[in-house]
């Protein structure tokens, strides 16, 4: 009697088992809609070092300690860096600007960029650099602005406000409230 007791419970740990793997099968929609749902990120990357060429010469180099993957978002998939980023763009006649920030988030649909805390944007060929705490830069447009205060230094001046528009390579700019002296030449 106790052999088929034995031998019962076995079979019942078996069926048991049997059912629950074939019970955890999920599909890989379910995954990324539960991790959408828990406001988790599908991907993580860490000590991203990107390069991205055209014609075998780099164009755009990226750096950033973590990177986070929310493309799992149906209406607005994007990518974070919670740790922030520094991004280089070389231009062909080698001009380049560096836009660092401590903390950045970049939609995929959109290509705009939200940049905030310590941001920090320079044009190393005119030595033009801005910094503020919140940056946004449309990448379709090649277009940077902001609404929050400013410091923008050129060679020559200093000027601080709030709002400041231009264009990725700051060479046109604008200021909407502006403070400072402007040195104007006839």
């Amino acid at each position: 009697m106790t052999k088929n007791v034995v031998h019962s419970l076995q079979n019942i740990a078996v069926v048991f088992t049997t059912a629950i793997f074939f019970s955890c099968t999920n599909n890989v929609k379910e995954v990324r809609d539960f991790l959408a749902d828990k406001n988790l990120p599908i991907g993580e990357a860490y000590q991203v070092s990107h390069r991205r060429t055209d014609s075998g010469r780099v164009d755009i180099r990226m750096k950033a300690p973590v990177m986070l993957d929310f493309s799992n978002r149906s209406a607005h998939p994007y990518s974070a860096f919670p740790q922030g980023l520094e991004i280089t763009t070389i231009k062909k006649n080698g001009d380049s600007i560096t836009i660092r920030g401590d903390y950045a988030r970049t939609y995929t649909k959109t290509q705009v960029s939200e940049i905030e805390q310590n941001v920090v944007i320079y044009n190393h060929a005119q030595a033009y650099r801005l910094e503020t705490n919140q940056l946004f830069w449309d990448q379709r447009t090649q277009y940077f602005f902001t609404e929050r205060e400013f410091t923008f230094y050129t060679p020559t001046d200093t000027l601080s406000g709030i709002g400041f528009e231009a264009s990725e390579q700051l060479e046109q700019w604008w200021v909407k409230n502006q403070r400072g002296v402007l040195e104007v030449t006839e």
